[in-house]
């Protein structure tokens, strides 16, 4: 029997493309004559602003980011959040003294982040989010995969592999990333739809690895009826994994998001059911690639959606 992985793809969205330009939402960048930062040919610099590099989705998208700066000629500076909030603020405000051109911003917490974003707006840097988005500020673009659809894909899959019926455990990331809400959000309005499956837990995990292994090893305390788990990340989802074996628990369908190295792995060895694919190299890529028009005084698009898609184990002759 060859193994194959099984590819199902989601559309895009395009209603995203046609997002107008708000104090509170993603707009396009301002020109010159309008007001906006004076256009430069040379010697752009960018801030990137990333939530963790313990993830190795962000290590991903940040080297994605470093050789679009490298092939643009553009400087790039990269700063670590370690999933810290004010240690975000902190390192943007660092990134305005510097007087960057442009800064991108993938927030830890898409509220906290607000008044580092409203700094940079004062301080006339054009701010582009990545991933996750920010909940205020003015933003003149965002760069994310669809991740409410991402969450719908997941549940499909789970509500297909359980036969409508069972319970499942779904393990939230961080509370207050766009990520967390819109993922889940997808996640429990598709299954909804399925009335003999139950989410029967819910608790978040942080997008940590460790953090999720100890949820799911609490949460089998109390029940071992668990039929599937949907992880919001990945790192999550390997945790839980470990959990459910150490439980006797193999046969429990498990879903992640993001498709790292590892993932993969455990997907093509049948261990992980499923996990939802992003491309974060592009998402770095493209996130410079805007930032060097931005900073250029060339119009880009309020929102620029990469596409994503679900991969599984399938077995074929």
């Amino acid at each position: 029997m060859k193994k194959m992985l099984k590819v199902a793809s989601v559309g895009l969205i395009t209603a995203m493309m046609l997002a107008g330009c708000s104090t509170n939402a993603p707009g396009s960048s301002p020109k010159p004559e309008e007001g906006g930062t004076p256009a430069k040919t040379e010697g752009i610099t960018i801030g990137l602003a990333v939530s963790t590099q313990s993830n190795p989705f962000f290590v991903t998208l940040k080297e994605g980011a470093e050789r679009a700066a490298l092939a643009g000629e553009a400087k790039l500076t990269v700063v670590d959040a370690q999933d810290d909030a004010a240690k975000q603020a902190s390192s943007i405000e660092d990134l305005i003294q510097q007087k960057v051109d442009v800064i991108i911003i993938n927030p830890t917490d898409s509220s906290a982040i607000v008044p580092a974003v409203q700094s940079a707006n004062a301080a006339g840097i054009p701010v582009i989010t990545v991933d996750r988005v920010s909940d205020g500020g003015t933003v003149v673009s965002h760069i994310a995969s669809d991740n409410k659809a991402g969450g719908a894909l997941a549940a499909q899959y789970i509500a297909e592999k359980l036969g409508g019926n069972g319970n499942v455990v779904e393990l939230e990331g961080i509370p207050g990333s766009s990520a967390a809400r819109e993922r889940g959000a997808g996640f429990n309005e598709e299954i909804a739809k399925t009335s003999g499956i139950k989410v029967s837990a819910k608790q978040p995990a942080d997008f940590d690895r460790a953090k999720g292994l100890t949820v799911m090893e609490n949460i089998i305390q109390g029940s071992k009826d668990i039929k599937a788990v949907f992880a919001h990340n990945d790192e999550m989802a390997l945790g839980a994994l470990k959990a459910l074996e150490a439980a006797g628990m193999s046969d429990v369908v498990v879903v992640g998001f993001d498709a790292t190295d590892d993932a993969l792995k455990e997907v093509s060895s049948g261990a992980l059911s499923a996990t939802v694919a992003q491309k974060p190299e592009e998402m770095g890529i493209l996130a410079v690639q805007t930032a060097i028009k931005v900073a250029k005084g060339e119009q880009v698009e309020a929102s620029i959606p990469v596409d994503l898609e679900l991969v599984s184990k399938d077995s074929g002759n």
